[in-house]
């Protein structure tokens, strides 16, 4: 982003903006995609398919030299919009190959979400010299190469074709409670995901501050408290299938709220291992719920609106993070540093009370 900014003279403010223009173009697209029941009503691996071809072509229109602030706010804005064809129609396209085993199946796909979020870190550390157009060359050749192995897939056995949209999908999934407890324990679950990935970078400097003779590899350590979290998915898949979905869930969220809690202790008494230590549980259990939330989802959904749920709760879904994330920006001014964690603990105990009180889940 720096280099790109640099390169066509755009105040440093952009930063944020463009940066944003991805997460919108998502939460738009996943609303469009769910009032159209696109996944429902479409093959779900050829929409996996051209989204992820039209994603790679906006994702390389930034490089176009003729490019200004407004065109480049609008290829990030489209690159974002049709990865709504292709996190949500994952998710679908597996909840079609698996009505037993999904959590383990979900836990494959969102351990490789979260190896993707914590690759830039790592990349961080190798292409400091490498010039920015290489990372968009590269990034887009993946996605057209994942979408083209989902090209040849054929749809799961277990899917269900609606016949013509159905515009009132959109409200009616929310009717069934089970469904909404579900929802709303993810909702949960992604208040605090997101902020906390984001912030981690942020941490690792609030304890150098307190500790002055601790310097990290920040770039490092951030790729391996996120990305550790693809373990903890597929861990999490596995523990689900005797302990049961709903409970290894509860159980995920609410050591993710207390990790939380105790974060202020942590920052300030911890030392360095015990800190680390703690970030890299905090970064297993914080994302390890979340295909297991997703399975919940795909369960209580009706099956011909199943695409259409899943779309439908990752917009919502993602549309909290924007809140917790610009919340965490605003209180940074307000708050001591280490204090600044603990407000992510609104985000699990909301989800944990929605999940078991209000509406109460089946154990399964």
């Amino acid at each position: 982003m720096p280099e790109l900014i640099a390169d066509f003279s755009l105040p440093i403010t952009a930063l944020g903006s463009l940066t944003s223009a991805v997460q919108f173009g998502f939460i738009l697209g996943t609303l469009v995609f769910a009032i159209f029941s696109i996944s429902d009503s479409f093959s779900p691996t050829k929409v996996f398919f051209v989204c992820a071809v039209l994603g790679a072509l906006f994702n390389l229109g930034v490089i176009w030299d003729n490019n200004n602030f407004n065109s480049l706010l609008l290829f990030r804005f489209l690159t974002g919009f049709f990865l709504a064809g292709i996190y949500p129609v994952g998710m679908k396209i597996a909840s079609d190959y698996f009505e037993k085993g999904l959590g383990k199946s979900l836990g494959f796909l969102v351990g490789a979400l979260v190896l993707g979020t914590a690759f830039p870190h790592l990349l961080n550390l190798f292409t400091q010299d490498i010039q920015w157009e290489f990372v968009l060359y590269f990034t887009s050749s993946l996605a057209f190469v994942g979408g083209l192995l989902m090209f040849f897939l054929a749809d799961g056995p277990n899917r269900k074709k609606v016949q013509k949209p159905d515009f009132t999908a959109f409200f009616q999934v929310f009717k069934k409670k089970e469904f909404r407890a579900s929802a709303f324990g993810y909702f949960g679950h992604m208040w605090e995901l997101y902020a906390f990935w984001a912030f981690i970078p942020i941490f690792l400097g609030v304890y150098q501050g307190f500790h002055k003779t601790v310097e990290f590899n920040i770039s490092l350590m951030s790729f391996i408290i996120i990305g550790v979290g693809g373990i903890a998915c597929i861990s999490g898949g596995y523990i689900s299938e005797s302990l049961g979905t709903k409970k290894t869930a509860a159980w995920s969220l609410s050591l993710s709220g207390l990790c939380c809690l105790i974060s202020p202790i942590a920052v300030m008494y911890f030392n360095p291992a015990l800190f680390i230590g703690f970030l890299i549980f905090w970064g297993m259990v914080v994302i390890a719920d979340s295909p297991l939330f997703s399975t919940l989802v795909a369960t209580h959904a009706p099956a011909e609106n199943k695409g259409t749920a899943l779309t439908i709760v990752n917009s919502i879904g993602f549309a909290i993070t924007i809140i917790s994330i610009q919340l965490l920006n605003i209180l940074r001014i307000e708050l001591r540093p280490e204090y600044l964690f603990s407000i992510l603990a609104i985000g699990p105990v909301s989800g944990l009370y929605f999940l078991n009180s209000k509406n109460p889940l089946k154990a399964r």
